[in-house]
């Protein structure tokens, strides 16, 4: 198996990854485990020899059990911050995730967890666009409302509210 694009650079480390944009009745799903305190995109990272359109339907698949189609790109984000996990713990982070909406059919309900590499149990729900609950990436709450034809280039640096 490919090894996920993850570079260490001195003190940081650089991601590529994918997300998807799952949206039915002006609802994301989003995923959440028990040891955060927040829901994230389902995605995950690109693999070496692998194209991101090839890792999101694969990152797809793992979590949900089910192959949905791409739409198109949606976003290309650069997001920085710093690590608050295992080896990554307070090192500088800096990821680019390329967002795909995703084709959802219209009776499409995702299993109801999945176990991750490291052996954490996600679990999936249809969040709501305007949500009090603290989601990743942040810009889902503004940019699903009104979604536009182009890619839009989203960057986020959560270092300055850390220091």
């Amino acid at each position: 198996m490919s090894s996920d694009i993850t570079v260490r650079v001195d003190e940081g480390v650089v991601n590529l990854r994918v997300g998807a944009v799952i949206l039915k009745d002006n609802k994301v799903l989003m995923a959440k485990n028990p040891r955060d305190d927040y829901y994230y995109s389902v995605g995950g990272r690109i693999k070496i020899g692998e194209t991101s359109e090839q890792a999101i339907i694969r990152e797809v698949y793992e979590e949900l059990g089910v192959e949905l189609s791409i739409d198109r790109l949606g976003f290309v984000s650069e997001n920085y911050f710093y690590g608050d996990t295992g080896d990554n713990t307070g090192r500088e982070i800096y990821e680019i995730c390329f967002y795909y909406y995703m084709k959802t059919p219209a009776d499409y309900e995702p299993r109801v967890s999945s176990v991750t590499n490291s052996g954490i149990t996600e679990t999936f729900e249809w969040i709501p666009f305007d949500t009090d609950k603290t989601i990743y990436p942040v810009f889902f709450k503004t940019e699903l409302y009104e979604p536009c034809d182009t890619v839009k280039h989203i960057i986020a640096d959560e270092r300055i509210k850390a220091e």
